[in-house]
């Protein structure tokens, strides 16, 4: 077997000389690293001093045989972005970066399609090795493969390939999320599971003898029902295609025609998946229960939470189930109606610079959760991304040094290195604050202040030392100071308890790859938005795509959301105003000053994603509220 490289073989892997014998009472020191990939990253300004610090310490931890080079470690460290560790990898080791041409490389592997089993492409998919293309290698006068990969560094890397039959391969380094991007695009995987369900007996049967009727199922009929193999394998396939899809939430229930109806929420719509008419919806709901833990099948008449864990794609997934009885048409039928919460943990966003926030709105949010003290409040409606902002902060935060706490109602993501509370009918908030009280607490999160008691707990948390998070539901950034006012607050305690309030929503993105100009974009309505003449004349505003073939959006003309944010940033001149307040806060001065000083508004960062060309006029619409 002849393996082409760019040269004999990668540079040895370099581990910190405080590897040593003593690792364990060794100090970190910057000039004692031996890494080539750090010391190239630390020269870039790529990675800080205190990240390779969380890195070294997360490293010598390490059992002595499952070490690995340090800058692998770094790539798990929170802030920072992976793939620019893994190109500069690349870089120092001497691999190319792949130019990859999207349509090009399609088309080759269509063209390559039958050369690969089906168990080989799913290794590449998963190992993120993508063939390219062929070339003339010049010094022997073959053909090699060109394989783009996210690490090409992996010391097994070269032996795995060879085990599909490539004798003669270079490769280069791309980014994980074009690879996957194109493999997502050659092999969709959508309704990959359903389909494989439905094609077993006939494009929909489930191999039940069913007629349409509004009679009730006696409980032995359900019974074999239920246990029929067709109805679980209906129900793995949506959670598999939920998480594959980016769903957030599954909805399942019966419709007036007693079928059942599957949607999923995707960028915070609902889309219907799947619709059943070959199973009564008693049967198929039984199932779901069956399958969650915590809760009682036969229990139809009262609310019930549970959960659910799958390994989905090599991945462990959680799902929170909710279950609900709702009214029918007949009031003999007792129907239900069940929402799943799919937990992914790799969409939790540990990077600060992905929240969306603007450059100034950034330094104030990184420098109100460095403070030793005080409260950040993050405020917005119900799924406006609140609690991806506060878990991307606490990610910055976190620290052996720091006592972490956090009380959740209910805990959605497991963070290493925080002691998360579990709120229950025997712990209430309330309680669970004033134990934490007692707990030597440095850093401290409540998700959502609800009451004035749980308030007054929270800020008596932020008054007394304590780094304190919280989230608010308000329409906008000053609106969060008056509703704390209204609860019973002091103005003293609100002002000298809060460095900062965030209010955000999130805006759906237009899928970049079937976006289209808009014609005729109303100037009458634009300036009503806000856009200057000067803006309108220059920018070209988009609406989203119908192409219902589109391999990113599948035809819904938007992929993705990104957030938008205001910063009231509490200043000597906002503290003055919130403490000198009589009656009322006066919401309409605070935001006076507040842009005075240099907040932008929820709608001048809309205004800014449409005019990026991100998002359209209707998305603004329904997103932030206009005057007028």
């Amino acid at each position: 077997m002849s393996e082409n490289r760019p040269h004999s073989e990668p540079l040895p892997f370099v581990e910190p000389s405080a590897a040593g014998d003593d690792v364990n009472e060794a100090e970190f020191s910057l000039t004692d690293l031996s890494d080539p990939v750090i010391i190239m990253l630390l020269f870039q300004e790529l990675v800080r001093e205190e990240q390779v610090r969380k890195a070294w310490e997360k490293w010598r931890q390490l059992d002595r045989d499952r070490r690995r080079p340090l800058w692998r470690v770094l790539t798990e460290i929170d802030g920072i972005n992976p793939e620019v560790v893994y190109a500069t990898a690349a870089e120092v080791y001497g691999f190319k970066t792949a130019r990859i041409d999207r349509a090009q490389v399609l088309r080759f592997l269509r063209d390559q399609r039958q050369r690969f089993t089906q168990e080989q492409w799913s290794w590449m998919q998963r190992e993120r090795v993508l063939p390219i293309g062929q070339e003339v290698d010049a010094e022997r006068d073959v053909m090699r493969w060109l394989l783009a990969t996210h690490d090409p560094t992996r010391p097994n890397l070269h032996r795995q390939i060879a085990r599909l039959g490539i004798d003669r391969f270079e490769l280069r380094y791309a980014p994980a999320s074009t690879i996957e991007q194109i493999f997502q695009e050659a092999f969709p995987r959508r309704n990959e599971y359903l389909e494989r369900v439905q094609q077993e007996d006939g494009a929909v049967d489930l191999g039940m003898s069913y007629e349409e009727n509004t009679e009730l199922i006696d409980e032995e009929s359900l019974e074999a029902e239920i246990n029929r193999s067709k109805l679980i394998n209906l129900f793995e396939a949506t959670l598999v295609e939920a998480v594959r899809q980016g769903a957030s939430d599954i909805h399942i229930f019966p419709n007036h025609d007693r079928k059942v109806e599957i949607h999923f929420r995707i960028d915070g719509e609902l889309h219907r998946w799947h619709l059943e008419d070959k199973v009564h919806p008693e049967a198929f709901l039984a199932v779901v229960k069956d399958q969650a833990g915590g809760v009682d099948r036969f229990e139809r008449e009262k609310a019930q939470d549970g959960f659910i864990q799958r390994w989905i794609d090599d991945h462990l997934i959680r799902f929170r189930v909710s279950v609900l009885p709702i009214a029918t048409a007949s009031f003999d039928v007792r129907a239900e109606s069940i929402v799943i919460r799919v937990l992914d943990d790799r969409k939790v966003i540990k990077d600060l610079r992905l929240l969306g926030l603007s450059e100034r709105a950034l330094e104030r949010f990184e420098w109100a959760i460095r403070q030793p003290y005080g409260m950040v409040i993050v405020t917005g409606p119900t799924g406006s991304g609140k609690s991806t902002t506060l878990y991307a902060a606490l990610h910055q935060v976190v620290s052996p040094r720091k006592n972490v706490l956090t009380v959740e109602d209910p805990v959605e993501y497991i963070i290493p290195g925080v002691r998360q509370i579990k709120l229950s009918h025997k712990l209430g908030l309330e309680d669970a604050l004033r134990a934490i009280l007692r707990h030597d607490p440095d850093i401290v999160m409540v998700g959502e202040m609800r009451d004035r008691q749980t308030a007054e707990l929270a800020i008596k948390l932020a008054n007394t030392g304590h780094l304190t998070f919280s989230t608010l539901h308000t329409n906008d950034a000053p609106s969060a100071v008056s509703r704390l006012y209204k609860m019973g607050i002091e103005p003293f305690l609100i002002a000298y308890a809060i460095n900062l309030v965030v209010a955000q929503r999130l805006i759906r993105k237009l899928c970049p790859k079937c976006r289209v100009p808009d014609p005729d974009p109303d100037p009458v309505l634009l300036m009503r938005l806000g856009f200057t003449e000067e803006q309108i004349a220059r920018t070209t505003f988009y609406r989203a795509g119908q192409n219902p073939r589109c391999p990113v959006c599948k035809g819904v003309g938007y992929k993705g959301r990104r957030a938008i944010t205001e910063t009231l940033w509490f200043s000597r001149a906002i503290r003055h105003m919130i403490v000198a307040a009589r009656d009322a806060i006066d919401e309409d001065a605070l935001r006076a000053q507040a842009i005075k000083e240099g907040m932008q508004t929820l709608q001048e960062a809309a205004r800014e994603v449409v005019l990026a060309g991100e998002t359209t006029i209707e998305e603004m619409l329904a997103t932030v509220a206009f005057e007028g």
